[in-house]
């Protein structure tokens, strides 16, 4: 059986980044065109501007 993963190297914010990332590849490698910036936007999660 594998030892468990040292949680000291488990970083987050790098996983996030990775997640975000994944997303924007996914969305882009469905389109024969570039997604536009609200389209990057709202896959990031930006809050739209007021």
């Amino acid at each position: 059986m594998p030892e468990p993963l040292d949680s000291r190297l488990r970083d987050d914010e790098a996983l996030d980044e990775i997640e975000l990332t994944s997303q924007l590849i996914i969305a882009a490698s469905s389109r024969d065109f570039h997604l536009s910036q609200s389209e990057v936007d709202e896959i990031l999660g930006v809050p739209r501007a007021s």
